[in-house]
């Protein structure tokens, strides 16, 4: 892992891309933290955070694809993915400063941009308009969370991986397919055969669900 403090134009248009697509981030607020930013790139199969550790940075992705995952008597469960214009890492434990019950690794080689819960509270602190956008932004993902839950709740596994591919459909041709069973809470082998059924209905034009 490589960490630089030389953030360069396309990583400040990623941030501002990233940030203002929650809401309008305020520039002032955006200009006083700019100089806390790192630059991380990463080879694949990295774990930059490990269960019990406090998150000590929030990302944002630039590059790659990483995953959060838990690990349950024995065995990896995947359960959110990461990719480029979109945040990263263990989000609670960032922001409650607790320990962490997941473990964020890189999927893929990786740049990423990373900011400390120090310093991103300090602006916060400062700039009151920033809470707003935090606000808004923890709204997102509450829905995001509660969609994901009745997924797994509600859905078949058939359902669940046709509601990934229309979500993530480049996912699949970006990391290995053992690391999207697990997310649907499938073996392998039995996601191949989905995986096959899906590929056999839209190869017949019989329609893009299956």
């Amino acid at each position: 892992m490589h960490t630089s403090s030389n953030i360069t134009q396309p990583d400040i248009e990623c941030l501002l891309e990233v940030f203002n697509g929650v809401q309008a981030f305020d520039r002032q607020a955006f200009e006083a933290m700019l100089p806390h930013w790192q630059v991380v790139n990463c080879k694949r199969k990295l774990n930059l955070t490990i269960e019990g550790d406090t998150e000590r940075y929030l990302y944002v992705v630039s590059e790659g694809v990483q995953r959060c995952y838990c690990n349950y008597q024995g065995k990896e469960t995947t359960i959110v993915f990461f990719y480029p214009g979109s945040f990263g890492g263990v989000v609670d434990s960032y922001l409650l400063q607790r320990a962490s019950t997941m473990n964020f690794e890189t999927l893929t080689s990786s740049r990423l941009l990373r900011i400390s819960n120090t310093h991103f509270m300090q602006v916060t602190e400062q700039y009151p308009q920033v809470e707003r956008w935090l606000r808004i932004l923890l709204s997102h993902t509450l829905a995001g969370v509660l969609e994901r839950q009745k997924e797994l709740s509600v859905y078949s596994a058939t359902d669940k991986l046709n509601a990934l591919f229309k979500r993530s459909a480049f996912i699949f041709n970006l990391v290995p397919h053992k690391y999207l069973a697990s997310y649907i809470g499938v073996d392998p082998a039995t996601f191949s055969k989905l995986l096959g059924k899906m590929d056999e209905v839209k190869n017949n034009g019989i329609g893009q669900d299956f």
